[in-house]
């Protein structure tokens, strides 16, 4: 695969410049990605891409968003709290859409498969955060053997990023939504231009200059006005996920300070249950979230967000019964399952964690949370050798290649040959081989 041919010179420095240093890589949070997912479907529809399209969300205050395969739209944490309107991410979102359904992904190189295992997904994130831009990455890419072929592989064409903007506002006009939106997203990197390669966000130095991105959309709005219409629940879904990032990655006070100036009553406890909860102040932040759901009693990601509360207070009987409401009202949702799972873990039933986790996991591999907590599951019922393997399929979503190699190796031989679990420890096994 071309991408591993291009991967190969920069796993030398996966540890150290996946992420700024304050990014935690992948947030995996229901609620959060619920949120992106309906703010998102209009203008994947619009796109022409399906449904199956994932947004996620990396850990990262620098203004950025990317597409490494053709199954996932990232978004860095910083720029969501960036944004003002729904429809500024809308834009940002119909951008990076642009680059798959207008096949950019497909001459660039690198993008030899869409992510669809853990060890996938990982050498797509190790990829993307070498396009980050970082000047740590750059600072290794200078000093390597490889830097020409990394530049190949990692740079965006400004006719691509030029392309990817006509049908972003095109997807905006048949969505219905108001391309204005993308004058909002250029008017907040236009300060970028008068920075410093090393202080500008990857996002502007990968494309072409703001001047000309902002020129070029106000004459398509110019001719393309009075048409959109205001999505109320996309509104409300931006300014929650919002919120629960914000509450999370910002300062407790922070958030206490504003929570007030949301949108609605709901989203303002919400953001109040998280900041009390981040201070170990469980009566008020169970006070805060009981309140948002008096306000919405079938909302099970604000249960979710009370399960989770209750788990990490150590109340871990409570959680159980909190997720299982939970996962009651939404049962296909991965990451409740995922909950359930890891707070029957903590009550001491690894057997019953074990059944829930595994079916999470086969919604959807992308938690590293959920493989540790089935590895653990397996570990805990006497089965070694799935726990081996699940462990190495969490270092291959980390990047963590040489110690995913050591699991996948072990794996190999406590697990009967030719069987399903061999063999998925064999594909962790030849794409560390292929790295190499």
């Amino acid at each position: 695969m071309r991408i591993l041919r291009y991967l190969a010179a920069t796993l030398m420095l996966w540890a150290a410049v996946a992420m700024p240093a304050r990014a935690g890589g992948l947030i995996r949070d229901a609620d959060v990605e619920y949120a992106l997912g309906q703010i998102a479907a209009p203008v994947l529809r619009a796109a022409g891409l399906p449904s199956s399209v994932r947004v996620l969300v990396i850990e990262d205050d620098a203004l950025n968003a990317f597409v490494a395969d053709t199954q996932h739209i990232f978004l860095n944490s910083g720029l969501i709290m960036k944004l003002g309107s729904a429809e500024a991410l809308q834009y940002v979102i119909a951008h990076e859409a642009a680059h798959i359904s207008n096949g950019h992904l497909a001459r660039r190189a690198g993008n030899a498969r869409a992510a669809r295992t853990a060890a996938g997904l990982g050498f797509v994130l190790a990829a993307a955060a070498m396009a980050s831009g970082s000047p740590s990455v750059a600072t290794g890419l200078a000093a390597g053997t490889q830097s020409a072929a990394l530049r190949q592989f990692l740079a965006h064409t400004r006719a691509e990023e030029s392309s990817a903007d006509v049908s972003a506002l095109r997807s905006l006009v048949r969505a219905g939504i108001d391309p204005k939106a993308a004058l909002e997203v250029h008017d907040i990197f236009r300060g970028q231009e008068a920075l410093s390669a090393g202080r500008q966000d990857p996002y502007m130095r990968s494309h072409p200059l703001t001047r000309d991105r902002m020129r070029a959309a106000q004459g398509f709005v110019a001719g393309n006005s009075g048409q959109a219409r205001k999505d109320t629940a996309a509104t409300y879904w931006f300014h929650r996920a919002q919120g629960k990032l914000s509450a999370f990655l910002r300062a407790p006070g922070w958030t206490l300070r504003r929570a007030n100036s949301s949108v609605t009553k709901d989203i303002a406890l919400m953001r109040e249950a998280v900041a009390y909860h981040r201070t170990s102040n469980l009566k008020k932040s169970l006070a805060a979230i009981d309140s948002a759901l008096a306000l919405r009693p079938k909302d099970a990601l604000y249960v979710e967000l009370k399960g989770q509360i209750l788990l990490e207070s150590r109340q871990f009987g409570a959680a159980v019964q909190v997720y299982r409401q939970a996962a009651a009202m939404a049962p296909n949702e991965p990451l409740i399952l995922g909950g359930l799972g890891r707070a029957q873990l903590a009550a001491g039933d690894p057997g019953a964690a074990l059944k829930v986790l595994e079916q999470a996991r086969g919604r959807d591999f992308r938690d590293p949370r959920i493989l540790r907590d089935l590895a653990v599951a397996h570990a805990k019922t006497g089965d070694n050798g799935m726990a081996s393997l699940v462990t190495a399929e969490r270092y291959a979503l980390l990047g963590r290649l040489s110690d995913a190699k050591l699991h996948a190796t072990r794996a190999e031989g406590l697990l009967p040959r030719g069987s399903g679990p061999w063999r998925r420890a064999q594909d962790v096994l030849s794409a560390t081989k292929n790295l190499r």
